[in-house]
């Protein structure tokens, strides 16, 4: 019982090391183990800063050319969203403005806009954007509600005092205040990043497997269908040595992308560290046993590289981080919850950005495990009887074993 359990240990312990030396000779796959972890991070938060839209380009159409409209236009320009970058006499002329990419907006103020503010009745403004990208429509749409409700309580605090001067004074009769929670700075980066961290990690685990495996089926092809660097070894063996060595590679990126990006770009990082690495235990297990069920998908090396391309948007969606995974159907939500990234993705952001607990995300934690343990055994099945590189390899040391006893 011990010479067998040695026997395994030493087995395990060559499939690592062997491992781990295909990994070090493959440029390809150092560029997916390293290069994509390490690098992406900082090129996708680069881009994305200084994760607010400032300063949108509007244009009024002034129709009522009063006071009021004229300071409601001051205090549209005034905030941080939007920016006056001109007048229009009409909106046939605004429009052309806009078509022009001179403003993303269009500020409509109608001829009755002092008269209804001064009948006290509804008086409104119309706003005309350019919807094809929503973070400028969000930011205008924020800053014309804000001005909104500041002229509003302005004029209600003027009605107020002028019904009795000198015995009842009010500034503001219904102040209003908002907190953020978890993304204080409401900035797209701090928003987005810290789910896409993830799936960086899941993509760079998954395709360097794919590749490893690619590369052992072209040296297969060259040399009669045997992989001259593969170990001839139990299946079980090879599956325990093959995740324990892109487990040991995997665990200084993980800590670099959870803990040490979000701090360089200030990223929301509220949960306690040594939770939120508990959690990512589970995510690294699961990302390598769902890339060694993948590997047989890849024939080519290169395959790894389409398949990165075509997947990338599509987890990045069915992970519900652009996209509520409640409001998918039911196919779509089947497929998610199929993927480690889409759990690791709902969990760390909850940790992160909210301070949640292993406790408070035990459904994610728990899903995340039966993945691993699904794919633990697709792995196993398709390390037995898919890979052909190690089945050559084994009925090639099986057959000389055979002749060498006759």
């Amino acid at each position: 019982m011990f010479g067998n359990f040695k026997s395994n240990y030493i087995d395990i312990y060559r499939v690592w090391l062997q491992e781990l030396k295909k990994a070090r000779k493959d440029v390809g796959v150092i560029l997916f183990f390293l290069f994509l972890p390490l690098a992406y991070p900082i090129v996708y938060s680069l881009i994305y800063n200084p994760e607010v839209v400032r300063d949108v380009p509007v244009v009024v159409v002034d129709d009522c050319r009063t006071a009021e409209s004229r300071e409601f236009a001051r205090m549209l320009d005034a905030t941080s969203g939007a920016k006056l970058v001109g007048y229009a006499n009409d909106l046939a002329e605004a429009k052309r403005a806009m078509n022009e990419k001179e403003c993303y907006a269009v500020l409509h103020v109608p001829n009755d806009f002092s008269r209804n503010i001064g009948k006290k009745i509804n008086a409104h403004i119309d706003l005309y954007c350019d919807m094809s990208l929503l973070f400028r429509y969000r930011e205008l749409l924020v800053s014309i509600t804000q001005t909104g409700l500041q002229m509003d309580n302005k004029i209600q605090t003027n009605t107020i005092n002028n019904v009795a001067p000198g015995m009842l004074s009010i500034s503001d009769p219904m102040p209003s205040f908002a907190f953020s929670l978890g993304n204080i700075r409401q900035g797209i980066a701090s928003f987005l990043l810290p789910g896409i961290l993830i799936l960086i990690l899941q993509q760079s685990i998954v395709l360097s497997i794919m590749m490893l495996g690619a590369g052992g089926r072209e040296r297969a092809r060259k040399n009669g269908g045997i992989d001259p660097e593969a170990i001839g070894s139990d299946a079980f063996n090879m599956l325990i040595g093959k995740a324990l060595c892109y487990f040991t590679i995997y665990i200084i990126p993980t800590g670099y992308l959870i803990y040490i990006v979000p701090r360089i770009f200030g990223f929301p990082q509220y949960g306690d560290f040594w939770q939120i690495m508990a959690f990512a235990l589970p995510i690294v297990v699961s990302s390598v046993f769902f890339g060694m069920t993948l590997q047989p998908i890849a024939k080519e090396r290169e395959d790894s590289f389409v398949l990165y391309v075509f997947t990338s948007l599509l987890l990045l969606f069915l992970s519900g981080l652009t996209w509520p995974r409640y409001a998918m159907s039911a196919l779509w939500k089947t497929i998610s919850s199929m993927i480690p990234g889409t759990w690791s993705v709902q969990g760390f952001v909850r940790m992160n950005g909210n301070a949640a607990i292993i406790n408070d995300v035990a459904v994610e934690y728990q899903m995340l495990w039966i993945l691993a343990a699904v794919y633990c055994v697709l792995a196993y099945i398709m390390i037995k009887y898919v890979d052909p590189g190690t089945t050559g390899y084994l009925k090639m040391r099986k057959a000389q074993l055979k002749r060498g006893s006759l």
